[in-house]
């Protein structure tokens, strides 16, 4: 488990190492000043997420999102260890099934040989995926945390909107000139 969780930090991490940060067109530079504190760093935020989940959140300044992936991590281990549970109640009442299938003291007795299969089965797949779940709540929290640093540098300000308005327009070029009613969309920035 800890093996995967290791590999995956190792085959994400060289992901956020692409996203450029200054980006460089021609004679023009554009280069993101770090030094505001509302600009975070991506890779920091990646690398903190990976070591301790939820530090890249907190790094953004979203720590409101630290309980929901501890909430996470918790309702999967929680269905990791119920799944297994039950694993190992199906394997155990089929390995007394299979020393005697006549033994009065079994744990299902309605169930034969097959049901006992399919349940031992059904609980040991429900198991390995909340495995894969499990990786899969921290590589969310890793690329949370990257995204939302990527996202802090872009500027969000009401000056940034656009709407509709009514537009009306006087025509008196031509004949018999008019006038010109619709709707216009307005684009500030």
């Amino acid at each position: 488990m800890i093996s995967l969780i290791i590999i995956a930090v190792f085959v994400l991490l060289p992901i956020c190492d692409i996203s450029a940060q200054t980006r460089i067109s021609g004679a023009d530079t554009v280069k993101i000043d770090y030094t505001d504190p509302a600009i975070k760093n991506p890779k920091t935020a990646t690398i903190l997420s990976a070591i301790l989940p939820g530090a890249g959140q907190v790094y953004n300044g979203k720590p409101w999102k630290v309980p929901i992936i501890y909430a996470g991590f918790a309702a999967n281990i929680y269905f990791i260890e119920f799944n297994n549970r039950r694993y190992e109640l199906f394997k155990e009442a089929l390995a007394i099934f299979d020393a005697d299938p006549k033994d009065p003291e079994q744990p299902f007795p309605s169930l034969n040989r097959d049901g006992l299969v399919r349940n031992v089965n059904y609980w040991k797949r429900n198991r390995d995926l909340n495995y894969f779940l499990f990786i899969g709540i921290y590589a969310l929290n890793i690329i949370d945390a990257n995204v939302d640093a990527h996202l802090s540098a872009f500027d969000v300000s009401d000056d940034l909107s656009f709407r509709f308005e009514p537009s009306y327009e006087s025509l008196s070029a031509g004949v018999g000139g008019g006038n010109i009613m619709g709707l216009s969309l307005k684009i500030n920035f």
